[in-house]
């Protein structure tokens, strides 16, 4: 009896093993057949959003993929690395895109793209992420409001520290009745990305390497 019990329970440990093996060579299969596809749509909807927020004027490189990794920053808001997407017009760098994260608005962080143009613009901002309230958060969303337009052509020279909060709070931006702390995280966290780019005005700003620009006029 013993061994019969001990031979089935052998054998419902192989039958385990061999679908969670089987599993596992499936799900590594189906990552391995679909990971450049997801890596096509994810590249188009970057692409799509940085489209909104970048004139097609402005560059002629291929955008999403002319990047520079950026440590984390408090001035953007990220504790991991993240990516600046840059704009260059015949070589010559002319805007830049920075991830940036408002960490507080009503219902938690709130991810933005931030596109300032050389001469210190912002020719846009677009939010990609937030879990604000239904309704009463959702205006700061492109597809609901054209709020987020407001910073369309702002800059430091333009407003000064002080400007950069909504009217209910003495500053320069409105909002929506009842909705305030949103709004609030958004023009913060956007003035901060303003400061960090003229910080890091030379890094961001960079010529193409030599070798870069070699290569692009060979093609």
């Amino acid at each position: 009896m013993r061994r019969t019990l001990a031979k089935a329970s052998f054998h419902a440990a192989l039958n385990l093993l061999f679908f969670a093996v089987l599993a596992t060579l499936v799900l590594a299969s189906t990552y391995y057949l679909t990971r450049n596809s997801i890596a096509l749509s994810v590249e188009k909807e970057k692409l799509k959003l940085i489209a909104q927020v970048v004139p097609p004027q402005l560059y002629d490189n291929a955008i999403v993929q002319d990047t520079l990794q950026l440590p984390p920053s408090e001035l953007l808001g990220t504790d991991e690395a993240g990516m600046a997407y840059l704009a260059r017009l015949k070589g010559e760098p002319s805007a830049v895109v920075l991830q940036v994260i408002a960490p507080d608005g009503y219902s938690g962080k709130i991810a933005l793209i931030v596109a300032i143009a050389r001469n210190g613009e912002i020719s846009g901002v677009r939010v990609v992420s937030h879990h604000e309230t239904p309704g009463l958060g959702d205006y700061i969303e492109i597809a609901r409001s054209n709020w987020i337009k407001g910073f369309d052509g702002a800059s430091q020279a333009k407003y000064k520290d002080g400007d950069w909060k909504v009217k209910k709070d003495g500053g320069s931006f409105d909002y929506v009745a009842g909705a305030t702390i949103t709004p609030r995280a958004v023009v913060k966290a956007v003035h901060k990305a303003l400061r960090y780019f003229e910080q890091h005005r030379a890094t961001l700003l960079a010529p193409v390497p030599v070798a870069t620009a070699v290569k692009e006029k060979t093609k």
